[in-house]
C-alpha cells in the first residue's frame, strides 16, 4: 500500500511539473488540483479512498481519449465544411455522440448481439452471473444484459418516435399559426397553453388510464404532452421571420402559406429547432422510462429499462447494484444528448471559442 500512494503522488506531481513545463495551463491546473484534492481526501480516507479516485480518474481519461479517437473518426468521413465544424466540437460532444452512436448500435441489432432472447427463461429467479449470464437473471430468470440490449431498442425507439411525432405536431402547427396569425394563432396558442398547465406526469397517468396502456397510446399521448413546447418555441422563432422585408416580398409576388414556410421560414429556423429536438427527446424519454417504472409504460414481457428498475429493486435490499445498471442507462443517454444539445446551442448562437 505504501508503494501504491507513493507511486500515485510521484505520477500525479510529475505530470503536474511536465504540464508546466511545456506551458499547458489547463493541464497543469488539472492535474495539480487532483493532487491537491488526492492529499486532503488521503488524509481523511486512507488508501482506499486514492483507490476510488484512481479508478475515476482512469475512468474519465478512457472517456475522453474515446471521444476523441472517435471525433477524429467522424471528422475523416465527414465532408470538409463539416469536418471543420467538428474538429472544434469540444470532448463533451463528443462523448456524447459516441454514446448515441452505440445505443444505435445496441438498438438495430439488439437480436444479434444479445445472447439470448428478452423473455427467455434460462435460469432460476435471481441467479448469479455466470459464464452465461453477464449481469446474472431477474425475478422470472431471464438474462439481464439481454433485456438491456434490446431494452435500448424498445425505450429508445418508443421514445423517438413520440419525440418525432410530437416535433411534428408543434412545429407545424407553430409555423401555421405564424403565417396566418388571427384566430388560428389565438386559438391554437390557447391550446397550447392549457395542455402546458396540467402536469406532465398526471395528464399522462390520466390519459393511459382512460385508453389504456398500449404502444400507440402512450406515443399519442406522451406527443400530444410535449407538442405544446415545440409549438412555443417554433412560433416565437418563426414570429420573428415573418416580419422580414423578404417574407414580405414574397407574400407581395403572390407566393402561398406552403411556400413561405419550406423555402423562406423553415431553412432560417433550423438551428433552434434541432436543438429543440434533442431536449424533447429528453423530456419524452425520461417520461416514458417513468409511466414504465409505475407499470403504465411499455408492458411486460418486452424488455423496458423503467420497468427493469421496478422489477429487480428487492436486489438492492441485499447489496446487489443490477438494478442500477438501466437506471445508469437511462441517465447516460439523456446526460449525452444533452452534452450534444449544448454544443449546438452554442453553434447556433455564433458564439466563438477564444
Amino acid at each position: 500500500m505504501n508503494m501504491f500512494v507513493i507511486g500515485y503522488y510521484a505520477a500525479l506531481i510529475a505530470a503536474s511539473c511536465l504540464a508546466a513545463y511545456y506551458k499547458n495551463n489547463k493541464a497543469f491546473m488539472l492535474l495539480f488540483s487532483l493532487t491537491l484534492v488526492s492529499f486532503i481526501v488521503g488524509i481523511i480516507g486512507g488508501v482506499s479512498a486514492l483507490r476510488v479516485i484512481t479508478i475515476a480518474a482512469g475512468l474519465l481519461a478512457l472517456a475522453a481519449g474515446i471521444s476523441y479517437a472517435f471525433k477524429e473518426f467522424l471528422v475523416q468521413l465527414s465532408r470538409p465544411n463539416l469536418a471543420k465544424e467538428l474538429r472544434t466540437a469540444p470532448l463533451t460532444a463528443s462523448f456524447g455522440m459516441f454514446v448515441i452512436f452505440t445505443y444505435a448500435i445496441a438498438g438495430i441489432f439488439a437480436p444479434w448481439i444479445a445472447p439470448h432472447g428478452e423473455a427467455e427463461v434460462i435460469a432460476s429467479t435471481f441467479a448469479p452471473p455466470d459464464e452465461n449470464m453477464l449481469l446474472g437473471a431477474d425475478q422470472l430468470g431471464r438474462d439481464i444484459f439481454s433485456r438491456i440490449i434490446f431494452g435500448a431498442r424498445n425505450s429508445v425507439g418508443l421514445a423517438l418516435v413520440a419525440t418525432i411525432l410530437a416535433f411534428l405536431m408543434g412545429a407545424i402547427g407553430g409555423l401555421l399559426a405564424a403565417v396566418k396569425g388571427g384566430w388560428f394563432d389565438q386559438l391554437a396558442g390557447r391550446t397550447a397553453d392549457v395542455i402546458m398547465s396540467v402536469p406532465s406526469l398526471i395528464f399522462a397517468l390520466l390519459m393511459l388510464s382512460i385508453f389504456g396502456t398500449n404502444l400507440t397510446v402512450i406515443v399519442v399521448v406522451v406527443a400530444v404532452i410535449y407538442s405544446p413546447r415545440v409549438f412555443r418555441l417554433t412560433r416565437a422563432v418563426a414570429g420573428n421571420i415573418v416580419v422580414m422585408d423578404y417574407i414580405e416580398a414574397a407574400k407581395l409576388r403572390g407566393e402561398g402559406d406552403w411556400y413561405l414556410i419550406r423555402k423562406e421560414i423553415l431553412p432560417n429556423s433550423t438551428a433552434p429547432l434541432i436543438a429543440e429536438f434533442g431536449l424533447e427527446f429528453c423530456f419524452v424519454f425520461l417520461l416514458i422510462a417513468g409511466l414504465s417504472f409505475l407499470g403504465l409504460g411499455i408492458q411486460p414481457p418486452t424488455a423496458d429499462w423503467g420497468s427493469m428498475v421496478r422489477e429487480n429493486a428487492t436486489l438492492i435490499s441485499f447489496g446487489d447494484i443490477t438494478p442500477l445498471i438501466p437506471a445508469g442507462a437511462i441517465a447516460l443517454l439523456t446526460v449525452s444528448v444533452n452534452f450534444v444539445v449544448d454544443w449546438m446551442l452554442f453553434r447556433s448562437s455564433g458564439l466563438k471559442e477564444q
